[in-house]
């Protein structure tokens, strides 16, 4: 069985442009088209519908940062990369440059938590770590050393890739990704408390 965008998006309880927004970044399988529309399998809604939320409670401090991503779109305006915002598609360089920054933040308490999960439309698609150190423009900021512990290929079954060897970064990376985790937030950046 097939769902349309919208039904998919009424199924998971979210408005249909958050619904699209997983779309357009590459992480759903099996979407087909019929006419203008795009069709999801219901198997891949379930999925997303039933997905666990994120274990914060696991973590080791009492708030942790959530980048709330966008679609990855190009970035016309920077030398340092091509790209802003989240798809699957990406080599892990480019979602590391597309994901680390230029945000209005506190950037000490982005470092604090040791940790930044990205999220799309609520799911965590990436896991950011190594902001020990930032650079700050204006009211903005940007963490040079960022490493990417991982992404989402496919958030249906969930499909990750790792790309770090030490184990704690690893290990929470493997945690995270994947899951659901709602934050609410009038910028890119949020906090969520871990209990």
């Amino acid at each position: 069985m097939l769902l349309t965008t919208g039904q998919a998006a009424n199924e998971l309880g979210c408005a249909a442009t958050t619904f699209r927004r997983l779309v357009q970044s590459g992480v759903l399988p099996g979407l087909s088209r019929r006419g203008n529309r795009v069709m999801v399998p219901l198997e891949v809604v379930q999925a997303l519908r039933d997905r666990r939320p994120a274990p914060l409670e696991r973590l080791a401090v009492r708030e942790i940062a959530v980048l709330r991503a966008d679609v990855a779109k190009p970035a016309l305006e920077d030398d340092d990369r091509d790209w802003i915002g989240y798809a699957a598609h990406l080599s892990p360089d480019d979602l590391l440059k597309s994901l680390r920054g230029w945000w209005r933040c506190d950037a000490a308490s982005v470092a604090a938590g040791g940790v930044l999960p990205v999220t799309l439309s609520g799911y965590v698609v990436a896991v950011l770590t190594g902001l020990d150190t930032w650079e700050k423009d204006g009211g903005r900021h940007a963490f040079p050393a960022a490493v990417l512990a991982g992404h989402v290929t496919d958030l249906a079954r969930p499909t990750i890739q790792l790309h770090v060897t030490d184990a704690e970064p690893r290990e929470v990376a493997g945690l995270l990704l994947g899951t659901r985790l709602i934050s609410h937030s009038g910028g890119a950046i949020a906090y969520a408390r871990t209990s």
